[in-house]
């Protein structure tokens, strides 16, 4: 029971930064770079793609089974699309402004990678709470982003924060973090700082070190010790496990021209 609920929180919080849809996978670039230019925006465009996120995923995963593998992409671009279709009119409706502030890219969720992908890779795969808990966690890490992108343009680069103008950055403003550049490089940067923090990824290196008994030219170079013959290569795990049969040999050819002064 405590490792089903340890399984579920890690579905759920995965998204905010192991697994973060923008600064690790690298989704929904575009949405990211347009609608961080002010923090309200920022979160509208969050909350309606987790809300988005949540609903397609919860529907394709009670409907995994029935979707035929051939036409699975095509019926998930329609059911994203309905809900799509929903929240755009419940914004038209209750939140206007806030619509037109996102414009075109309100309707572009329908094919925004991060939904697509997780409808393929997970919501397919996996019972219908677990993807409920990845569309919440998933979306969860895209709105995080956007609103950290947006807070850092909206301040230094009008010195304001939700449309409020704070008086004291507002005569030291970068301008150009308002605009499209300023947003390629917040969001390297911000992407620079998950790499630093975020869980190492890589193969680690270590130092093999060579002994004179194995080493084939032992009798020409009279030495006890070498220390000059360290090096670092990859850790290898075939390497790590070879037979005893290649320090034989090496011996004895160490001993066969020993034998012959070579």
């Amino acid at each position: 029971m405590k490792k089903a609920q340890t399984s579920k929180w890690m579905i759920l919080l995965k998204g905010l930064i192991a697994e973060n849809p923008v600064l690790v996978l690298v989704l929904g670039t575009c949405p990211t770079l347009a609608m961080t230019t002010s923090v309200i925006s920022a979160l509208g465009m969050g909350i309606a793609a987790t809300a988005v996120l949540v609903c397609s995923n919860v529907v394709i995963s009670a409907l995994r089974k029935l979707i035929p593998d051939t036409v699975r992409i095509p019926c998930y671009i329609v059911i994203i699309a309905g809900f799509v279709s929903m929240v755009q009119m419940l914004m038209h409706a209750f939140l206007p402004e806030l619509y037109k502030m996102m414009g075109v890219y309100l309707a572009l969720i329908v094919v925004n990678c991060i939904i697509l992908g997780r409808a393929e890779m997970f919501a397919r795969k996996n019972p219908v709470l677990d993807s409920a808990l990845d569309g919440l966690g998933m979306g969860l890490g895209f709105l995080l982003a956007l609103f950290c992108m947006a807070t850092i343009r909206e301040l230094f680069g009008t010195g304001s924060f939700a449309g409020i103008e704070i008086p004291f950055l507002y005569p030291y403003r970068i301008p150009l973090l308002a605009q499209a550049p300023g947003g390629f490089l917040v969001f390297g940067l911000l992407i620079a700082v998950i790499n630093r923090i975020g869980p190492k990824k890589g193969k680690e290196k270590r130092t093999k070190e060579f002994s004179c008994a194995t080493c084939p030219q032992a009798a020409v170079c009279g030495k006890t010790s070498c220390p000059e013959a360290t090096e670092m290569t990859a850790a290898d795990p075939e390497e790590a496990s070879k037979p005893e049969e290649t320090e034989e040999k090496t011996a004895a050819t160490a001993a066969a021209g020993k034998e012959t002064g070579v």
